[in-house]
């Protein structure tokens, strides 16, 4: 009878608690709501989750939604609207790098907090941002070795969405082709289409041409959202093998499989830190969530899904370890903490806001789902500046005091400062 009693009064402490605000930025319609909306679906029960375990320092957590529609200049507006207006206490969101760069600035000039959950090009490292999703050392780089050692790739087609985060993921990879793996400048082939693009008839044709002159070629892919759909029919329509010109794909993962019949692309790869297909009790009760909670006993799950899971349960530990939720208490705290990933082992956020991740190549089965044939034996912690682009690396990210800079010049002796400004005015004139 005590405890119902102790159960009822703490619940009722519970509901006169303001409640900690949940801000939620991802894009639930347009281009990226293939990719996007699933992730605030995984937020939600997320949040669900913690309330139902008595919710955070004794308040209920309650989550705020927007939607910026893949518009990415509105990304800045709506979280400029979370932090303003709705007052969140945390935001997760973003998954093109634009749309991050986009809401930089904001959560710089408010001091909010950003979580982002999906791989990106690298080259930013800010006070405001921790990136749970991997840089260009926790999958570009392997997946282009894996290519290289394991299949004998010699020609490559670096094939990309025209934004920021191809762009610059393509300059990082074809100089390492270049200066690391010995290849030729007439061996790589760079193309960029729109978001959206639908029209791959020409596109894959030249590929195949690409690929028919005597050395062994791959595709790696940056492409990103709906246009995934239409590229994966073409490469079927047009016959290329996984076993002839093997694609390896950066931002395909099972949900964006869900759409398509997957048949004739069974072999082509993708790099990633999770799939679905990862054997451990922690994937097996996530995906039971995720079906339950969706009510769609086909629901997949993805990498970046793992990645807001790893940084909202990062966030929670850092919050009690704070004992508050203000922001410049939870930056500090958060620093070394370290949580269960999906995969059997832990993530750990590192100074440079940046964490450790294993870094997977899995291969397309007819079913959508993946086969991992390679991992690396222990967790990679993520590069935030690349050692193959000239301006980069002379600079490391270190938000420990004294130092508290996320682009200290070794060289020079110095922090460079934000310059977020210029970098989401760049971003969205690209």
């Amino acid at each position: 009878m005590l405890s119902i009693l102790a159960l009822g009064a703490s619940c009722q402490v519970l509901a006169q608690e303001e409640p900690i605000k949940v801000g939620i930025l991802h894009s639930l319609s347009g281009t990226m709501a293939i990719s996007e909306s699933t992730l605030k679906d995984t937020v939600e029960m997320l949040i669900d989750q913690q309330n139902e375990q008595g919710g955070l320092l004794g308040r209920e957590l309650e989550a705020v939604v927007v939607d910026p529609a893949s518009d990415w200049p509105l990304f800045a507006e709506r979280a400029r609207e979370l932090l303003e207006q709705e007052e969140v206490d945390v935001i997760f969101g973003n998954w093109t790098s634009v749309s991050r760069k986009s809401v930089l600035p904001v959560v710089e000039e408010l001091n909010g907090l950003l979580f982002y959950p999906v791989q990106y090009e690298g080259e930013e490292s800010s006070e405001n941002v921790f990136y749970t999703g991997a840089a260009p050392n926790q999958q570009a780089i392997p997946a282009v070795n894996y290519l290289h050692d394991e299949l004998g790739v010699e020609r490559w087609v670096l094939a990309g969405t025209d934004y920021v985060y191809p762009r610059t993921t393509n300059r990082i990879l074809e100089t390492y082709l270049k200066e690391e793996l010995g290849v030729a400048e007439a061996d790589i082939l760079i193309n960029y289409t729109p978001f959206g693009h639908s029209d791959w008839q020409n596109i894959v044709s030249e590929i195949k041409r690409f690929g028919s002159e005597g050395k062994k070629t791959a595709v790696v892919s940056t492409i990103n959202g709906d246009a995934n759909v239409p590229f994966y029919r073409e490469l079927g329509n047009q016959g290329v093998d996984a076993a002839d010109i093997p694609v390896v794909a950066f931002s395909v993962g099972e949900q964006e499989l869900s759409g398509i019949d997957t048949g004739p692309l069974v072999g082509h790869l993708a790099a990633w830190n999770y799939f679905m297909s990862v054997d451990t009790d922690a994937n097996y009760d996530f995906i039971d969530a995720w079906i339950e909670h969706s009510g769609d006993e086909e629901a997949v799950t993805n990498d970046p899904m793992e990645a807001h899971y790893i940084g909202f349960n990062m966030w929670a530990e850092a919050v009690r370890k704070a004992g508050t939720t203000e922001v410049d208490a939870v930056k500090e705290a958060i620093i070394g903490v370290t949580v269960p990933n999906l995969s059997g082992g832990y993530a750990a956020m590192m100074p440079n806001h940046h964490i450790t991740k294993p870094v997977m190549i899995g291969e397309i089965q007819d079913n959508g789902q993946f086969v991992v044939v390679w991992e690396t034996p222990s967790t990679v912690a993520g590069d935030e500046w690349s050692d193959y682009l000239p301006g980069s690396r002379d600079l490391i990210a270190d938000w420990r005091k004294p130092m508290a800079c996320g682009n200290y010049n070794v060289r020079e002796g110095r922090c460079m400062g934000s310059d977020a400004e210029a970098q989401a005015e760049e971003a969205l004139a690209e």
